[in-house]
């Protein structure tokens, strides 16, 4: 009897040995997203901006700065990172179906850090909520609890902001007395003290945690502390450097931004569909906004990462930090995101990794923007090569000492895990060598070849054109081809529209050169190859072929 029992401690003691040995190298993840986030950050060289906590967080972190969403709007994007798969795969355009029934059962990236032994928590918009996530946030696949959404989210569509006349109105500027809104609170300040308790309850877990955080801020309504507004003085804003529609944008590309006009401030404007424009001193004080929504937005992540430090947890925790999409403002004559240009489809990221972004004890003090002070921080190490947004799970499951998943197979329906992404890892090994074929790619729905009511966010059945969109060192090359939404078939040989952006002498992406010799060429290219020929490899031959004759030795176009 004594001998079975010491057989079974000792089985147990191996056991715990083995589970200890497991675990050695194995980290926390802290994935941080933010909504609507533009590369308005001071470690993304905006000098407008004060956004000194995710700067401080950069100093000490791996910043990629071309960095790119797949599709430029909320619900697509968020499911395509968390699956790293692409919206052609997740076949989820709209806001309206659960990529579990609607394509594959596909695996997160929470979700496999939770088959992993890892607690996972979800704080804020994380998942897009509603019909895309089974009105559960994706639970229990992916968390190991339900997630947590603010209570005062509800409030962020009504009638809550104060206009001149003293009545409340449902207002894109919003600049609120946070003490006179419903419970004396707003989201993103209750989704920081969600997340900072959760960090508190995992000090004494012996299981690694997942915890990822979504604020909601800078989204609209701007309905933000007012005090944030004194950061931007109005006299100190500046209009977009290119306010205006390019004379060669073809139609299919404009967003008219439909929800930006249904705002009660913007309504009384009578601005004219679909291209507006927006008064300049009302394009000013929408700039105003969304900085100040930035700096707010920056406040509650130095929250975020103040606990971590001090709670002892930033030495054993990967952090990434990232947005959604990035959002357009007064670009082109646009507003909001749903487009296909830089503005909208880069996206900051910054990963930290204790140990190897840092070999000093690292250490993330709240800093209090109001204060005024200046911060000057250094981006830890900067990669500018082409990444993607789908490259997220495969590297961040390097990162935190858990294998990888495999590379996805062209036709990817029936595969539960793998990546259409691309492991990073390797850059925060070596130094990067610049790679001029790196590529991103993204897309965009259409229901018409000129703008309409709901350009900006068609329901699936309205899709007739989708526009995909190559982004390189030198070029934006852009087809609109059409698209059946009922087999989710694109026809390559219906060719809509074209854009074509040289990015060395044209970075805002104003003057597109897509022309009829141009396009004559990318059907003779096209007729060339096989239809086996993959879209993503068919637009990178097409970009190669007819580029290679429009450099002269100082590359510019002839």
């Amino acid at each position: 009897m004594m001998h079975t029992r010491r057989v079974s401690v000792l089985l147990l003691l191996l056991q715990t040995l083995a589970f200890v040995f497991a675990r050695r190298g194995v980290k926390n993840v802290l994935l941080i997203v933010a909504d609507d986030l533009r590369a308005s950050l001071g470690c993304y060289g905006d000098h407008v901006v004060k956004s000194p906590n995710v700067d401080q967080l950069a100093s000490q972190s791996q910043v990629f700065v071309n960095a790119y969403a797949q599709q430029a709007v909320c619900a697509p994007s968020r499911t395509s990172m968390l699956t790293s798969r692409r919206p052609d795969t997740t076949r989820l355009y709209d806001f309206k179906s659960y990529w579990r029934v609607h394509s594959g059962n596909y695996t997160t990236l929470p979700q496999y850090f939770k088959s992993r032994g890892y607690f996972t928590m979800s704080v804020g918009k994380v998942f897009h909520p509603g019909i895309a996530s089974n009105h559960s946030d994706d639970y229990p696949y992916s968390w190991s609890v339900p997630a947590f959404h603010p209570a005062s989210f509800k409030y962020e569509k009504k009638k809550m902001c104060k206009g001149e006349d003293g009545k409340l109105h449902a207002n894109l500027l919003c600049a609120v007395n946070v003490t006179e809104q419903p419970g004396g609170t707003l989201p993103d300040l209750e989704s920081a003290d969600e997340a900072v308790r959760l960090l508190k309850s995992r000090v004494s877990a012996h299981d690694p945690f997942f915890l990822a955080v979504g604020f909601h801020k800078p989204h609209i309504p701007f309905r933000i502390p007012q005090e944030y507004l004194s950061l931007y003085p109005i006299e100190q804003m500046r209009l977009a450097p290119d306010p205006d529609v390019p004379k060669h944008l073809p139609p299919v590309a404009y967003n008219p931004w439909t929800d930006v006009r249904k705002r009660d401030d913007v309504q009384k404007l009578n601005i004219s569909f679909p291209y507006g424009p927006i008064p300049k001193d009302f394009q000013l004080r929408i700039r105003q906004h969304y900085y100040a929504a930035v700096s707010y937005m920056d406040a509650q992540v130095g929250r975020l990462l103040s606990a971590l430090d001090e709670l002892g947890l930033a030495e054993n925790t990967v952090v990434v930090f990232t947005s959604d999409h990035g959002w357009s403002l007064g670009e082109h004559g646009e507003w909001a995101k749903y487009s296909n240009f830089d503005v909208t489809t880069r996206v900051p990221l910054v990963i930290f990794v204790p140990g190897i972004t840092t070999h000093s004890d690292s250490t993330f003090p709240f800093l209090d923007v109001s204060t005024k002070q200046e911060h000057n921080f250094k981006n830890g190490k900067v990669i500018q090569n082409m990444v993607e947004l789908v490259d997220v799970f495969p590297t961040v499951a390097h990162m935190a000492g858990l294998a990888a998943p495999p590379t996805c197979p062209p036709v990817s329906f029936q595969e539960e895990l793998c990546t259409e992404g691309r492991n990073l890892a390797y850059t925060f090994r070596s130094r990067e060598r610049v790679n001029e074929e790196a590529v991103s790619f993204s897309q965009y729905p259409r229901p018409a070849d000129a703008p309409q009511v709901n350009s900006d966010l068609p329901d699936l059945k309205d899709i007739k054109v989708m526009g995909y969109s190559l982004r390189c060192w030198d070029y934006r090359y852009t087809l609109w081809l059409g698209f059946n939404p009922k087999t989710f078939q694109v026809n390559v040989s219906d060719i809509h529209a074209g854009e074509l952006y040289m990015m060395a002498d044209d970075p805002g992406e104003d003057n597109n050169v897509y022309d009829d010799s141009v396009h004559s060429i990318v059907m003779t290219k096209k007729s060339g190859l096989p239809p086996t020929v993959a879209l993503q490899m068919r637009m990178k031959l097409q970009l190669l072929y007819f580029t290679a004759g429009m450099k002269t030795n100082s590359g510019k176009p002839r």
